[in-house]
């Protein structure tokens, strides 16, 4: 399958459960892109409703792919050209469908388990078999709020450690990212 991400900011949960729109932070437009590039994700979605934080984004976007920035750092050039800020995850499915003629498989990610929950191993082996475009969605703040998991056809397992080393959930999202994308796509032999 063609891999796409999103990083919604909006709708959120902040620490009281309540609904929220978080601020985009330069460090996860700069650390996510280049994640995404490392495990060929085709597209990284930055999504907020709020026009000045879309500009801003689009302020980096620019300086690193068509201004000063790309010859300074070709590098950061090429993983910052597949990110796209777009207001709503609905305007991230509407961008995938455009561009494949069909929705996107749409995969939230949590800390919490929310319902039932696909596996990394039975993940890892659906997106290799099938055909079309998945989007792994990831919340900010203190997760994804209802609305946004309502619009999630699977949710995959939270990232838990063993349960000796267990107790504590509450990775940063660069962090979560990371651990997901290479337990999907990483070159290692998941049974040893």
């Amino acid at each position: 399958m063609d891999i796409y991400l999103a990083l919604a900011h909006h709708p959120v949960l902040n620490r009281a459960g309540g609904v929220v729109t978080t601020s985009v932070t330069n460090l996860d437009i700069h650390d996510l892109a280049r994640i995404a590039r490392t495990y060929d994700v085709r597209r990284y979605f930055v999504t907020t409703p709020i026009t000045e934080q879309r500009e801003l984004v689009q302020t980096v976007i620019d300086h690193w792919v068509t201004g000063s920035g790309r010859t300074s750092n070709p590098d950061r050039a090429e993983a910052l050209s597949r990110v796209e800020v777009v207001p709503s995850l609905d305007a991230a499915c509407d961008a995938i469908a455009a561009h494949h003629g069909q929705r996107p498989l749409v995969i939230g990610t949590s800390a919490k388990t929310e319902r039932d929950t696909i596996g990394y191993p039975a993940l890892r082996g659906r997106l290799s078999r099938d055909t079309g475009p998945a989007l792994l969605v990831f919340g900010t703040g203190w997760g994804l709020a209802s609305d946004a998991l309502a619009q999630c056809d699977l949710m995959l397992a939270p990232i838990e450690a063993v349960p000796e080393r267990s107790g504590y959930n509450h990775l940063p999202v660069r962090a979560a990212v990371a651990i997901i994308l290479d337990r999907l796509f990483g070159a290692y032999d998941q049974a040893k």
